[in-house]
């Protein structure tokens, strides 16, 4: 638009100055001239052109840098707001946990504190367990002269006894060993809190972040091993009563069907005559 316009321009100041020359003002027209002054300000106005694209992409470079710039704080604060929160937001829902007790008992007779030690460390489960129970019970006397139906009966009671004990005895065990270790467990949690909670700007980088989060995810893992033997041990405690009471209606059945046995082979035969002795005495 600028080139046409300029054209006109140059082509009416053609016009006047030829009709001014041909009027007598002594000034001729060279055509020649007029087509390099042309031509001149033709690449003037190219050369303005490519300075308002330079001027134009400068301003784009300016505009894309601005934005990065903008990008980069509004990250930045961000990640400032981040690693304040835990700090500012969370620490008000903190609430204690409970530990396991100590287990004190007094000690009348002498014999509670070898199973105190047993409770609270799980040292010495079946010495502390021994102390204060009544032992093993004794063997049946005789009991090689029993018949194989009252053997079966005596050693499935002893042996119901025998697991029993060493089932308390490992229970024990592995109780103690937790309320144990509950102690320096409590420890690492209060650390692992403390860590948490913590305004340091090194204890909020990604890395401690994940760090913390794979310790407490391991804690929980071992708290869940803890529970899971908790519960095993509440199954063969039960399964130890179930056999008690399978022993018991396994007993009744033998008892019942022995003694029909015996009646059918003893006692029947002497009485088979005895119904009609009484009807010849009348």
């Amino acid at each position: 638009m600028k080139q046409i316009t300029l054209t006109a321009a140059l082509g009416l100041v053609f016009l006047s100055t030829q009709a001014f020359a041909q009027f007598g003002s002594g000034i001729v027209y060279d055509p020649t001239q007029g087509a390099h002054a042309i031509q001149q300000i033709q690449q003037f106005e190219q050369q303005i052109q490519k300075a308002e694209q330079q001027i134009q992409k400068a301003e784009q470079i300016y505009t894309t840098a601005l934005q990065t710039r903008n990008t980069i704080v509004a990250a930045y604060n961000l990640a400032h707001q981040l690693s304040m929160a835990p700090h500012q937001l969370y620490q008000h829902y903190v609430t204690p946990w409970t530990n396991w007790n100590t287990v004190v008992a007094v000690n009348t007779y002498g014999n509670t504190p070898a199973l105190l030690q047993a409770i609270n460390s799980g040292i010495n489960s079946v010495a502390g367990l021994e102390a204060v129970s009544l032992g093993q019970p004794p063997r049946y006397p005789l009991y090689g002269n029993l018949s194989t139906q009252s053997q079966q009966i005596v050693a499935a009671q002893g042996a119901t006894s025998d697991l029993s004990v060493g089932i308390m005895q490992a229970n024990l065990q592995t109780l103690g060993t937790m309320r144990a270790n509950s102690q320096q467990r409590a420890a690492d949690i209060q650390k692992l809190e403390s860590q948490t909670y913590s305004s340091d700007p090194a204890q909020q980088t990604y890395m401690s972040t994940f760090q913390r989060i794979n310790q407490a995810t391991l804690m929980q893992v071992h708290a869940q091993q803890d529970a899971n033997q908790i519960a095993q041990a509440a199954v063969l405690q039960q399964m130890i009563v179930q056999k008690q009471q399978q022993d018991a209606l396994t007993a009744g059945f033998q008892d019942a069907a022995s003694y029909q046995q015996q009646y059918n082979t003893s006692v029947a035969p002497l009485l088979s005559g005895f119904g009609t002795s009484l009807t010849q005495s009348h």
